[in-house]
């Protein structure tokens, strides 16, 4: 009889001789597509960086702003990691939230389980869902796990807890342990019964073998059947394999090539045309002018879309088809700088000066149904595709039309689609007759939003 130590001994054998991530040689093709939550359909995400927010770093700080964000019209927050940071291998002075220490407890230096528990029960009392940041493609490196189950783990060639890229602060577990699949799950449920969060947001889901999660949103939903469930991947498996959302990061990439102006307008339809070809009908994409990996990396959004050129991205990120838009922290602010990884780098909140904008486009999605994420979308053809992106929303007899000046010149436009209606103009408040064939013009870098 072949054991399971046998089978766990050979698998440790065969890695010895690569420090690559071994997945199943047959992944499940089976398609578990899932109908996302009826609250997503006109919601929005707002991604919390705990640390960062507040001078003090904890949730008794952060649930100061609640009512405030309440008011902005936020109403998924997305919590990045709250379990403890590794210490062995740590990155800076307080380490990586991806780094995870133990599954089942909470970072010290945001507080107890008691002060989050009493955060998500303020937040729901708001009427907003908590949703939290799960690595499970990786440990920290020093995780409790390591001691009791070093099975969970991949070695390298040399018999060391393997680690990918640079991230030498964490280790990679081992999905050709089955006993892994069953601790992970459980950690997950933990968080959804014990502290009463929606869902998650999926840490680079796509490295995870698409048997895994299919399994573990399966048993999720059968624990809260309204779980949401965020990937951080940007390719069609994931919707397969039971995920609502996932990354728009291909459009995000676009978008910061018009931007720079590497490219023209037209390239965005090149994104919803291989969306179109590739993805399931019930595709929901979070689009995004920032996040932290942008910020803290990539200088997102305030040199990728600097000053006026932030504007009309944030508007197609709110109104683009199949859309959940995601704002991050300091985004309405704006808080222009990157914002530390490793190190305490409060966000100064002052002005506010997006909140207004902000507030606009949330209460748009709310009011609107033409902005849910299951609404038809139409492009329009302009007098210059070249600079202008417009398109249409439609549901329930209810429109969006959205005219961007997506270049650095003024520009005078005339759209090739019905367009007759008195509709308000989001941005002044006030109703506007548009006729057929009418000319608009946009500053550089303008926008126009007209709600039917």
């Amino acid at each position: 009889m072949i054991t399971r130590q046998f089978i766990l001994s050979a698998i440790a054998f065969c890695m010895l001789f690569s420090s690559c991530k071994l997945m199943p040689e047959k992944e499940s093709t089976t398609t578990t597509v899932s109908s996302f939550p009826d609250y997503v359909k006109q919601s929005n995400i707002y991604e919390v960086n705990v640390r960062q927010y507040s001078a003090e770093g904890t949730f008794k700080a952060f649930g100061e702003s609640l009512p405030r964000l309440k008011e902005m019209g936020v109403e998924i927050l997305w919590f990045m990691p709250i379990t403890p940071i590794s210490k062995v291998d740590r990155k800076g002075e307080l380490g990586s939230y991806y780094a995870v220490a133990d599954y089942t407890a909470v970072n010290p230096e945001f507080g107890t389980m008691e002060d989050w528990k009493a955060l998500v029960e303020k937040a729901h009392g708001l009427g907003m869902k908590v949703i939290t940041d799960w690595v499970a493609n990786h440990t920290g490196a020093d995780n409790r796990w390591m001691q009791r189950n070093p099975d969970f783990f991949l070695k390298n060639k040399d018999g060391q807890f393997a680690f990918a890229f640079d991230w030498s602060d964490t280790r990679d577990l081992n999905y050709w342990n089955p006993l892994l699949h069953d601790s992970m799950i459980n950690a997950m449920k933990f968080w959804v019964t014990e502290t009463k969060i929606d869902g998650f947001r999926c840490d680079v889901a796509a490295e995870v073998p698409r048997s895994f999660w299919q399994r573990c949103i399966t048993e999720l939903k059968n624990v809260k059947p309204d779980i949401f469930m965020l990937a951080e991947g940007d390719v069609a498996w994931l919707h397969d394999a039971g995920f609502h959302a996932s990354y728009g990061w291909d459009g995000f990439a676009k978008m910061k090539k018009v931007a720079k102006g590497e490219a023209s307008a037209k390239v965005l339809d090149t994104v919803i045309r291989h969306l179109e070809e590739t993805y399931p009908p019930n595709y929901i994409k979070m689009y995004f002018t920032s996040n932290h990996d942008e910020n803290s990396w990539n200088k997102a959004d305030y040199e990728t879309m600097p000053g006026e050129v932030h504007a009309p991205f944030a508007v197609l990120s709110q109104t683009w088809k199949n859309t959940l838009p995601l704002i991050y922290s300091g985004q309405e602010e704006p808080f222009l700088d990157s914002i530390s990884f490793f190190y305490k780098d409060t966000i100064a909140f002052s002005k506010y000066e997006r909140e207004f904008f902000y507030k606009n486009l949330l209460l748009l999605r709310k009011q609107n149904p033409a902005l849910a994420v299951d609404a038809s979308y139409k492009k329009i053809l302009s007098s210059n595709d070249d600079a202008i992106f417009a398109f249409i929303r439609e549901k329930d007899n209810r429109k969006v039309l959205v005219i961007l000046n997506l270049s650095n010149k003024p520009q005078t436009t005339t759209l090739k689609a019905e367009i007759k209606g008195l509709p308000e103009n989001l941005f002044n408040g006030k109703p506007e007759i548009l006729n057929d064939g009418q000319s608009f013009s946009l500053a550089p870098w303008g926008y126009l939003v007209y709600s039917y």
